[in-house]
């Protein structure tokens, strides 16, 4: 069994949910293995676009998530503060900046700040 890394801990309200709504997880965690597997981008790929998503949309939840599947993927901490950096000149410093932050929440093993 793989090391834990920092950043692998779940938000304790996702395994709430979890526990409260196995078939509705299973459910959406089944769509999202068959939208994966619908295309010819590689896994690394994938996550690339998940954290460009997050990061334009503003959604600090589901940057930490990319993050953390970003990291399971292979890719480095700093591969993922570049892609946070790149959206400085689409969603504007300030908002790149916090992303940054949001990057730096999970590689860091801030966890209290990702929950």
């Amino acid at each position: 069994m793989p090391k834990p890394r920092k950043g692998d801990k779940l938000p304790g309200f996702f395994l709430k949910v979890k526990g409260q709504y196995p078939k509705v997880l299973d459910a959406y965690n089944g769509f999202a293995k068959a939208a994966e597997a619908a295309g010819p981008l590689s896994r690394r790929e994938q996550r690339l676009v998940k954290l460009g998503l997050a990061f334009g949309a503003r959604m600090e939840g589901g940057a930490h998530s990319a993050v953390r599947k970003a990291l399971s993927a292979g890719l480095s901490p700093a591969e993922i503060e570049h892609a946070a950096l790149l959206a400085m000149t689409t969603i504007g410093f300030p908002n790149a900046m916090a992303c940054l932050s949001w990057v730096k929440d999970i590689v860091d093993g801030n966890e209290e700040k990702a929950q």
